[in-house]
């Protein structure tokens, strides 16, 4: 019998990891396939772009950055960019009245800037200051904004109404942005576009079925588990 229980998501990475595809296989198999989608004729030609440009020049060059690049160097430019990310969640934390995480971030930011090197090593989760995922769509959404229909973008990829407008607030609250130097910023926001895509490398065999269906799912799942901190409904219920 379906019941509308909640179940609580796992915190750990690697959990929270297999959790998400959990999810993903569910809803690539027709478990829980809602999602508003009433531009979908555009947004599929959109993806077909991103994805032809995805295989012939993102992948290949990830791939690259990847085998060429060694691991340490690697987990220092990741961290590197999460560490500039981190101002963004914490304002997200502020704006979204999450004082303890607002805490955490500021310290992670602070430590990490400073014994970290400006990020390079990620010193603050060796005291317990892990890092947490804000941003201006999950703060529009916290605020009761819905997520309204699915959108492809072109180059940034899967999105909707609301995280369309979060992505510009993002945007705006990157220090990168206000860089000097147009090649200084163009730069920046290549590496870590390569650093990002290298490590969604693994996942890229996963996709199953339509890949069309498989993404906009996915993407509508993982932006709910975001917005309501982990907390999922139960399609199944109890057995």
């Amino acid at each position: 019998m379906k019941t509308s229980s909640k179940i609580q998501a796992p915190k750990t990475s690697k959990q929270t990891a297999a959790f998400l595809l959990l999810l993903c296989s569910l809803v690539a198999n027709g478990a829980s396939a809602q999602t508003e989608d009433p531009w979908r004729e555009t947004n599929e030609q959109v993806f077909r772009l991103n994805d032809h440009f995805d295989q012939l020049i993102v992948r290949p060059v990830a791939s690259g950055y990847t085998l060429f690049i060694p691991r340490v160097a690697r987990q220092g430019i990741g961290n590197l960019f999460s560490n500039i990310d981190d101002i963004n969640v914490l304002v997200n934390d502020l704006l979204q009245f999450k004082l303890y995480a607002a805490m955490n971030d500021s310290g992670r930011l602070l430590v990490n800037s400073t014994l970290g090197l400006v990020g390079i090593l990620d010193i603050a989760s060796g005291f317990g200051l892990y890092k947490n995922e804000e941003d201006f769509g999950q703060t529009l959404g916290r605020w009761g904004v819905g997520a309204g229909p699915y959108v492809m973008l072109p180059v940034f990829g899967a999105s909707n109404a609301r995280d369309s407008v979060g992505l510009v607030l993002d945007t705006l609250f990157n220090p990168i942005q206000y860089l000097d130097g147009e090649s200084l910023r163009l730069t920046l926001f290549l590496v870590k576009e390569t650093d990002s895509r290298s490590g969604l490398l693994a996942l890229d065999e996963l996709i199953t079925g339509d890949r069309y269906l498989f993404v906009r799912e996915a993407y509508a799942q993982r932006r709910e588990y975001l917005v309501t901190d982990g907390q999922v409904e139960d399609e199944f219920g109890d057995f």
